[in-house]
C-alpha cells in the first residue's frame, strides 16, 4: 500500500465529511457546513437559509447542513482551506467569530484570505442574560457587583478564550472600570452548554446572542439586563435597554453569513451572492429573521470581502489594546 493510495483514501475521508470533493466525487447537492455543535447561531443561520432556498440552492437540490464543531470554527476552516478548494455546492456559516479566530491567529497561520467571503444576510445584537432569579435586574447592578469583587462573577461563553462571547465581556470590563485580568470567563463548548451551566448555576452571566436566549426569555428562565445594539431589539426584548442607554459605550452586534472555499469558481460565486440576495429580499425571509430575532442585513460579494478585511484588522488592534495578542 502506497503513499499515493493512503493520500487517496484521506481525501475520501475528507470528502465524506464536508460533502464530497469535485475532482473525486462530483456531486450537485449543495451543504452548508456549521462549524459547531446543534443550537448555536452558525447552526441556525445554515438551517435558515436551507429552509429560506428550498430548492432554489445552486445546483437545485435543498441544502443539507453538516455540523463540524471544534476550535471555534477552526476545524471546519482548516479542512475547507486543505481540502474542498475547487467546491462549487459548499458554503459555510461564519460571524465575527470567526473574523475573531483569525485576527488572534488561533486557526494557525490561515487568514482570511484562504477562502471566498460570499455574503452576510442577517444580524441580531449581544445581550447580557442572567437567571431570572439572579440578584440583579439591571445591567447597572451587575456592574456594582462586579467593580467591588470582580472574581465574585462568573462569567461563561460559547466561545474560546479570546473569542467573542469572552470579547464582549471584556469590552465591558473595560468600559466599566474593571481590570480585565481579574474578569473570570469559563468557555464552553456552545451557547447550549454556556445556557445549560447558566441555569444550573455553575456560572451566573452568559454574554450571547438575541436568538441564542429568545425561548428561554419567553419561558422566563432567563433574564436580560442589556442589550448591545445600537438600539432596542424588537419583539420579546423591545423593553430591555442598551448597555450605552445604562452608561456603558459597548456595541456588539452579529452579522451572519458565509464563506466558500478559495477554489469555487466565478459563476458559482456570483450564483450564491445573486441566490441570497434575492433570498433576503423576499417577505418569507424576514418573517424568518423576526422569528428567531434577527434583523434584516445584506453585504455581499466584492462589499463583503472588503467589510471582512477591516473587521479582521479591526479585531486585531481591540484584541491588542485588551491584552488577548501581543
Amino acid at each position: 500500500m502506497g503513499p499515493d493510495h493512503l493520500s487517496r483514501v484521506g481525501r475520501a475521508v475528507l470528502c465524506i465529511l464536508l460533502a464530497g470533493c469535485t475532482s473525486e466525487a462530483a456531486t450537485t447537492t449543495a451543504q452548508c457546513i456549521a462549524p459547531a455543535n446543534p443550537g448555536g447561531g452558525w447552526d441556525l443561520t445554515c438551517r435558515a437559509v436551507a429552509e429560506a432556498l428550498g430548492a432554489s440552492v445552486p445546483g437545485g437540490h435543498p441544502l443539507r447542513v453538516t455540523n463540524v464543531p471544534g476550535s471555534g470554527g477552526g476545524v471546519a476552516f482548516g479542512k475547507v482551506v486543505a481540502g474542498m478548494g475547487a467546491n462549487d455546492r459548499l458554503i459555510v456559516a461564519a460571524s465575527p467569530s470567526t473574523l475573531l479566530g483569525l485576527a488572534q491567529q488561533h486557526y494557525g497561520k490561515l487568514t482570511e484570505r484562504d477562502v471566498r467571503w460570499i455574503a452576510a444576510v442577517g444580524a441580531e445584537p449581544s445581550v447580557v442574560a442572567v437567571r431570572a432569579d439572579a440578584p440583579w435586574r439591571s445591567l447597572n447592578d451587575l456592574v456594582r457587583t462586579w467593580r467591588a469583587t470582580p472574581e465574585a462573577v462568573a462569567f461563561g461563553g460559547g466561545s474560546v478564550v479570546g473569542g467573542q462571547d469572552h470579547m464582549k465581556i471584556l469590552l465591558l470590563a473595560r468600559a466599566a472600570g474593571v481590570d480585565v485580568k481579574r474578569v473570570r470567563y469559563l468557555p464552553l463548548s456552545g451557547p447550549l452548554e454556556a445556557i445549560t451551566s447558566l441555569t444550573a448555576g455553575t456560572i451566573q452571566v452568559f454574554p450571547g446572542d438575541a436568538s441564542e436566549v429568545q425561548r428561554q426569555v419567553e419561558s422566563k428562565e432567563l433574564r436580560i439586563l442589556a442589550v448591545l445594539g445600537n438600539t432596542r431589539s424588537p419583539g420579546v426584548l423591545a423593553q430591555v435597554p442598551t448597555a450605552r442607554e445604562q452608561g456603558l459605550d459597548v456595541v456588539w452586534e452579529v452579522w451572519r453569513g458565509f464563506y466558500a472555499p478559495r477554489g469555487i469558481s466565478e459563476p458559482a460565486y456570483a450564483e450564491w451572492v445573486a441566490r441570497l440576495r434575492s433570498m433576503t429580499e423576499t417577505p418569507e425571509w424576514r418573517a424568518l429573521l423576526a422569528r428567531n430575532g434577527l434583523t434584516p442585513f445584506f453585504l455581499g460579494g466584492a462589499q463583503f470581502d472588503r467589510f471582512v478585511a477591516d473587521q479582521v484588522a479591526a479585531y486585531r488592534t481591540v484584541s491588542k489594546e485588551i491584552g488577548i495578542i501581543e
